[in-house]
């Protein structure tokens, strides 16, 4: 198999920065950590590079390029807010790789300014006129329309946007305005005309209706901005218009929660998430032709350094281009994917005459793969069942991230209004989904629902359910331990996997799981669960010295999304010495440093970006020919195995343990959108023949087996 440098890649080296290995390096050197904040924006690269690669559908390159955007913005929010937070509170500590928080905020603007132009070039000159081309639309500005159209424009800016806008002019009794996070806004330099005085004023722009207008019936569109700058004349009459130019601010998203001083945890975030609102900006994006002047002022008023300002020679955020990811050209999409019925579960719910979900479940365990197999007829089936069935006493169940229109939780208010016990645990601080989360706590609570917020000090990302069925032979627990959220619109996203289960170990264990979330029970006992941040670290850390122990006779498998936890990693890296041959599949970031000679030459480390978002978790352990398989939420992260309570299942049934090794073998094969990370720090995407796509095979199995 020949490897290729992605031309995407022109600074992978520089962004993790690999560095030489001392001969007497102990495991824990730096030298054998690449940076997790630039390794994480390699991960963006990657996805960058699905924009880029012609193999990849026209329409879906424009997604690719909003999604690019979607999660660079995210990253400044979170990751980039957290490191000056600490640059600001005067933290001096390195991490693993041995650097202070101003060393990475460095290395993150030289690693973001060529992923920035590479993204606005590739709109402006690759993917823009391509759409234009094999669709037929024009993107087009104002001076391009004729007269009609601009006068049809003009009366719509009348009628539909000059009565939103609001202009805010900054003098001595006007200081300087709010601005929100991730807002477009015009910045306007006035002149009054008797005094010859200069003024600056701000618009934002009312973007979140829409911000690519079509014009007419016509196949043209043109961005609001265009449209608003043309009658900003109309906001300011009086004043003439000097310049107007397009800026975006990134506010630090890293809310700190005090759950050891919150009396009342859903009061203390609802105040969290008003004061986000007016977090320290981190980030101006700007139109590069902005005058100095202006530029010096908004870097002023905003409290910015020059180093907090990307200029932009294009389009400024592209996460507007869903607009045209969207458009009705199938030939320009990916082929349609519905996500097929488990075969097991294609025939519950037709009639009364056909056997249930739970007669399903109490026949064997049953494992799903979404989206390659549906959400709604497994997992929400499971939970509307038993929300209706008169048998089911009691649901339980841990909800991370929802939907605005939640099954889950609307069959979960449906159970507790029909008498049934009903607890659900909903962590109110999921990253971004906080007001989302509040909103259904209340309406759950409000119907009766019993709902708690978790451990205090511990977010809670474990994604369990828990029915208890009376059934004609006693009381039985049926369970389902997933490695994904219950959110409708992501399972046809996310890979994630899911196994349901009327188990009595592992059903004793989940009651215990749930009695130790809305109770007091930190001592809990687990036969088959490894549960953090109890025992996971130390039931790991037991599995990795087992293969040690095997030496040259030992494999481990591991996917997951991310692993930056350095007493992991260096297990791992005792595990090469040993002999073991250890295969990690790595979504997104990862601060080991596989194939350096004597430390981690067993390691091999590919990171699959596809189609779908790899999310799903699975941990393989061969045991000398008696594989332990395990998948649940928890990466090898530190947060996850110290700062949140996660769960990952041990898989019981052989079948059950086959697939999943079989799905990991896939995953190991692919020669067409796997990236191997090298020693140096360069990703190289696989090239091969024949072309084995991951997630294809997946789903051409998925069909396959729907026709058995």
């Amino acid at each position: 198999m020949d490897g290729i440098r992605a031309p995407v890649h022109p600074l992978v080296p520089v962004a993790v920065a690999p560095q030489l290995v001392p001969d007497d390096a102990d495991l824990r050197h730096y030298s054998l950590y690449f940076n997790r904040e630039l390794s994480w924006i390699d991960f963006n690269w990657r996805v960058l590079y699905q924009a880029l690669d012609e193999r990849t559908p026209l329409l879906e390159r424009a997604r690719f390029l909003a999604i690019t955007q979607s999660n660079l913005d995210e990253f400044f929010g979170k990751r980039v807010g957290g490191l000056k937070s600490l640059l600001h509170a005067g933290v001096t500590q390195v991490s693993a790789d041995g650097r202070t928080p101003a060393e990475q905020l460095n290395l993150i603007r030289a690693a973001v300014l060529p992923m920035q132009e590479r993204m606005t070039h590739a709109w402006e000159n690759d993917v823009r006129p391509a759409v234009e081309r094999e669709t037929g639309i024009e993107i087009v500005e104002w001076k391009q329309l004729s007269e009609a159209e601009q006068r049809e424009l003009t009366n719509y800016f009348r009628s539909n946007i000059y009565p939103i806008l609001t202009p805010l002019a900054v003098d001595p009794a006007h200081p300087f305005p709010f601005i929100s996070n991730l807002s477009l806004s015009l910045a306007i330099t006035l002149i009054h005309p008797r005094r010859g005085t200069e003024h600056f004023a701000r618009v934002k722009l009312p973007v979140t209706r829409r911000r690519w207008i079509r014009i007419g019936q016509s196949n043209k569109y043109i961005a609001i901005e265009q449209l608003v700058a043309e009658h900003v004349p109309e906001l300011f009459r009086g004043m003439q218009v000097k310049s107007t130019h397009l800026f975006r601010v990134t506010r630090s998203t890293e809310l700190e929660y005090d759950n050891d001083e919150a009396e009342d945890l859903l009061e203390l975030i609802s105040e969290e998430l008003r004061e986000r609102r007016f977090a320290p900006v981190i980030r101006l994006e700007i139109d590069r032709s902005m005058p100095v002047g202006m530029r010096e002022l908004l870097v002023r008023e905003l409290e910015l350094t020059d180093d907090d300002v990307y200029e932009v020679d294009g389009l400024l955020d592209l996460t507007s281009l869903n607009t045209f990811a969207d458009l009705d050209f199938p030939t320009l999409r990916f082929p349609p994917w519905e996500p097929v019925v488990p075969a097991p579960l294609k025939h519950v719910g037709e009639s009364e005459t056909e056997a249930d979900i739970f007669a399903v479940i109490r026949a064997g365990d049953l494992l799903v793969h979404h989206p390659y197999e549906s959400f709604a007829a497994s997992v929400e089936r499971f939970v509307e069942n038993a929300a209706s069935d008169p048998r089911v006493l009691a649901i339980k169940q841990t909800l991370y991230r929802m939907s605005d229109d939640s099954r889950v939780a609307r069959a979960l208010i449906r159970a507790a209004e029909a008498g049934k016990q009903v607890a659900v645990l909903v962590e109110l601080t999921a990253s971004l989904d906080e007001e989302r989360n509040i909103n259904w706590a209340q309406r759950m609570e409000n119907a009766g629902v019993h709902v708690t917020y978790g451990v205090v000090g511990l977010k809670t990302h474990t994604k369990i359910t828990l029915v208890v069925r009376e059934d004609t032979d006693g009381i039985r627990t049926y369970c389902h331990i997933g490695t994904g959220n219950y959110h409708e619109r992501t399972a046809k996203l996310y890979t994630d996997i899911g196994c349901f289960t009327c188990l009595p170990v592992i059903g004793r264990d989940i009651v215990n799981l749930f009695h130790h979330l809305t109770g007091f029970a930190p001592e809990q006992k687990y036969s088959h669960l490894l549960v953090a941040p109890r025992d996971m670290r130390r039931c790991l850390m037991e599995l990795i010295e087992r293969e040690i122990a095997l030496g040259s006779r030992g494999h481990m498998i591991l996917k997951m999304n991310g692993i930056d936890d350095v007493d992991m990693i260096e297990a791992l890296y005792r595990a090469s010495r040993a002999g073991v041959q250890i295969d990690l599949i790595v979504r997104g970031h990862s601060r080991l440093r596989p194939g350096v000679p004597g430390i981690s030459d067993h390691i091999r480390l590919i990171s699959i970006v596809g189609r779908f978002l790899e999310h799903d978790r699975i941990f393989y352990f061969h045991n000398n020919g008696a594989p332990d398989v395990f998948i649940g939420s928890a990466d090898l992260r530190r947060r996850n195995l110290e700062e949140r309570v996660e769960v990952l299942a041990r898989i019981e049934d052989p079948a059950l343990k086959h697939r999943l090794r079989a799905i990991l073998d896939a995953a190991l094969n692919d020669n067409t959108t796997a990236w191997e990370l090298r020693a140096d720090g360069r990703y190289v995407l696989r090239r091969g023949t024949p072309p084995r796509n991951y997630q294809e095979t997946l789903m051409l199995q998925a069909l396959a087996d729907r026709g058995k």
